[in-house]
């Protein structure tokens, strides 16, 4: 689903030529951690609250287009594509620019988080897995095939977290029976990194170290 049913367009792109004043008025009466800036109806950027609140009330924001932040969407983006844009820029609102890079409206990241929350990912019973593996090692396809042999199906995976050497995967699948799951990934060469009260071999790996604590102890 694109983000054109998603556009707001209750707030007037703010003007270059506008004092730093009336802006500081502007970020009073709203929630915003930015407002769009433009020549016109032509977008030129960002500027966020922080940083017009160090700025003095008598010029105009002309005299700071060096602090103009050039993020925005286009009207065409898919729901998803934002979440990197808001992330990079901190930003609670996104401006929408059509081809010409005139200003639509915007976007508010609460309204794309909700639509996140109607995915299956968050929305479908199921159970959660956190593995990891060697970055140049781990699969997509083959961790699909290992779950999906055990008759369960993924409703959503994504790398959650990734440096040089290893990578961390989350999924979602939809049962919580997940013990076999787990197991299967192992025999892989995939981590469980996430805790799971079904997962017989971490109950064996505590029960040993339990008695291994008892033997050095006496």
């Amino acid at each position: 689903m694109s983000i054109e049913s998603y556009i707001v367009n209750d707030i007037e792109i703010c003007q270059i030529t506008e004092k730093i004043g009336d802006l500081k008025k502007k970020f009073n009466e709203l929630t915003y951690s930015h407002l769009p800036i433009g020549k016109g109806d032509i977008y030129v950027g960002c500027i966020s609250e922080n940083d017009v609140r160090c700025f003095d009330a008598k010029k105009t924001l002309e005299e700071y287009q060096y602090a103009l932040e050039g993020f925005f969407a286009r009207e065409s983006d898919y729901w998803l594509d934002t979440f990197e844009t808001f992330a990079q820029n901190q930003s609670n609102i996104l401006p929408v620019l059509n081809t010409e890079n005139k200003y639509l409206g915007y976007i508010e990241l609460s309204d794309i988080l909700h639509q996140f929350n109607e995915t299956p990912f968050l929305n479908e019973p199921g159970g959660i897995i956190v593995l990891e593996k060697g970055s140049l090692d781990y699969s997509f396809s083959e961790i699909g095939q290992i779950i999906e042999s055990q008759n369960a199906r993924i409703s959503g995976m994504f790398v959650s977290s990734q440096d040089n050497d290893f990578t961390q995967i989350t999924i979602k699948v939809n049962t919580s029976s997940l013990n076999e799951i787990l197991q299967t990934l192992r025999r892989y060469g995939y981590t469980i990194v996430s805790e799971h009260q079904e997962d017989l071999y971490s109950k064996s790996l505590k029960e040993r170290s339990r008695y291994l604590d008892k033997y050095l102890n006496i």
